[in-house]
Order: C-alpha cells, then sequence, then structure tokens
C-alpha cells in the first residue's frame, strides 16, 4: 500500500483551524452500488462478505470531496458477529480490516481518481443499541449501567485504535449514560476521539439536556471535537453553537437528509433538505468537521464539500 497524507496529529492540527468535510451514509453508497442490507449487520456484514464493495463506496466520497471516510464498524462488534457464528479472533481481523479499507480507498482516489490534500480515516463505534438492531440506539437507556457498557465498548474500541485510524468516531449516542461509558473506555487508547450524540427537539434521544451532555467531553483530553450526528438538519446549528459554547472544542455535525423514517412502511417519507447552505451556517457556529448521515450520498457530499471548501 503507498503512502497517504494524513495522520492522527495532521487531523487534530486540520480540525482546530478549518472545516474539514466528513463523509454521507456509508449504507447509502452502499446500497446505491446495489447491495442487500436488510441483515442485522447491516454494513457491517460487507466487511467479510464484500470488502471491495467497502472500499468502492468509501473510494466515491472521497472523489466527491469527503476528507474524512468514516468506517464500516459503526455495528460491527463482537457480540453481533458472533450470532452468525464469527468467533473473537475473526471478528477482531474484520474490525481491523474495517479501518484499512478506508486506507485503501484512500490511495485508490489518490492514485486513480487524482484526489489531493490529506484523506483520513475514522473508526466508527456506534451506539451498544447498534449491536441489538432493534431501533433501541435511538431511545437509549437499555437497563445497563455505565461501567456494563463500558465492558461491551472496550474490547471493539481497543482494536479499532490498534488498527491506527486517526480518530474514533464515537456516534449516534443516544444519552449521556453512554456518553460516560465511551469516555471511559477511549482513556489510554492513544488515539483521538470525537463524540457525537443524535439528538431531538433539543435533548439527547433519551431526553438529556443537551448542555449537560455535552459537558461531560469538555475535560476529556481524548475528544477533539463534539456534537451531533444522525439526526434532523434543522437540530444541527443551535446545537453546535451549544457544544462549542459548553466545551470550548471543535464541533462535529454530519445530520441526515431531513426525511422521516417510516417503521410501519419501512420507507423515507417527507423531503430532503439540502446541506450545502446550512453548512455554511454551522461553519459559521462553530462546526469544525461537516458531512451527512442517514440518506445523504455522494451527491450531497459533493455539495457540502463545495460550500464549505470553496
Amino acid at each position: 500500500m503507498t503512502s497517504y497524507v494524513g495522520g492522527a496529529g495532521s487531523f487534530v492540527e486540520a480540525v482546530g483551524r478549518r472545516a474539514v468535510v466528513v463523509d454521507g451514509g456509508l449504507s447509502e453508497q452502499l446500497q446505491a452500488q446495489g447491495n442487500d442490507l436488510s441483515d442485522a449487520l447491516w454494513s457491517a456484514r460487507l466487511l467479510a462478505d464484500a470488502p471491495g464493495e467497502v472500499v468502492a463506496a468509501h473510494r466515491a466520497y472521497y472523489v466527491a470531496g469527503a476528507e474524512v471516510a468514516i468506517t464500516a464498524s459503526y455495528q460491527a462488534t463482537f457480540e453481533g458477529f458472533a450470532r452468525r457464528g464469527t468467533g473473537r479472533a475473526a471478528t477482531a481481523r474484520l474490525l481491523a480490516a474495517s479501518v484499512e479499507l478506508a486506507r485503501r480507498a484512500a490511495d485508490e482516489a489518490r492514485e486513480l481518481d487524482g484526489v489531493a490534500g490529506p484523506l483520513w480515516v475514522a473508526a466508527s463505534a456506534g451506539p451498544y443499541g447498534a449491536m441489538l438492531a432493534d431501533g433501541s440506539e435511538y431511545r437509549g437507556r437499555y437497563g445497563l449501567s455505565v461501567a456494563e457498557l463500558e465492558r461491551f465498548h472496550r474490547p471493539r474500541l481497543e482494536v479499532l485504535a490498534a488498527a491506527g485510524p486517526d480518530v474514533l468516531a464515537l456516534e449516534t449516542v443516544p444519552d449521556a449514560g453512554e456518553a460516560r461509558a465511551l469516555l471511559r473506555a477511549v482513556r489510554g487508547l492513544g488515539v483521538p476521539a470525537w463524540l457525537s450524540y443524535s439528538v431531538a427537539g433539543g435533548r439527547t434521544r433519551a431526553g438529556d439536556r443537551l448542555a449537560d451532555a455535552f459537558a461531560l467531553a469538555a475535560d476529556a483530553p481524548e475528544v477533539v471535537a463534539v456534537g451531533v450526528n444522525c439526526c434532523d438538519p434543522r437540530e444541527v446549528e443551535p446545537a453546535v453553537r451549544l457544544a462549542a459554547r459548553v466545551t470550548g472544542k471543535p464541533v462535529v455535525a454530519y445530520p441526515n437528509s431531513g426525511e422521516r423514517w417510516d417503521p410501519a412502511a419501512r420507507d423515507w417519507r417527507g423531503p430532503a433538505q439540502p446541506l450545502a447552505g446550512l453548512a455554511e451556517e454551522w461553519v459559521a457556529a462553530g462546526a469544525r468537521l461537516v458531512g451527512g448521515c442517514c440518506r445523504v450520498g455522494v451527491a450531497g457530499v459533493r455539495e457540502v464539500s463545495r460550500a464549505v471548501r470553496g
């Protein structure tokens, strides 16, 4: 594999001084490539079954202007893979592979597509509810203690950190209790992290006050950015301003398209909101990591990149 321009040090330095473009929904691009993501492992299944598809999806986002690719490990856990008969050693290899595949995509984007500038990799760690695959990641408060959640998260984070990402993405966190567990779990790993909550109505999905939730990260040296993801775009600007004020740290913001998931019809409803114009407002409010989540694809990231990077 060729060398690339990136590294954790350059990543932290970059988000400290300018807006950096994050990719869109990985599942969105994987589905656009024709992949079936109906499995309980969601996009993580492809780490084992079709790694080339994962590389192609990351590469498409890099070509569209993303500077950070978020790995396919959001729903990849030891427990989830065990349910399909994959042992711990093999699961650890798949977790590490999620980082390696994103690195490969960066190399291909640079060598084959002429992409210039730094390209970084964020290793995704989704909430406990993502492993359950029952929607509880959008409710939180699973009846587990902070210590129990820390024991769940730490082994996966250790493997991801050892694979050498530029940053750990502690994302779509639904409540302050799980945030506490994640902040404990990343201590001493030697890799910076961002912490982003899924929010609704100006609170975490579980109903915590956002100011209190953000404050947890204020004194965590591992956390280099804090903010929101997987939410309605209209939630973003006030959350960005609050996160910046409470923590004094760079803010991360990558919401959904604005469409609403209808669980009965198993389809998305309502209009999508163009994120490009909104992204400029988020940057003005303090966002330094800006992109999209569910239903935001390559075209959306391209528009955000143009708006944010000129």
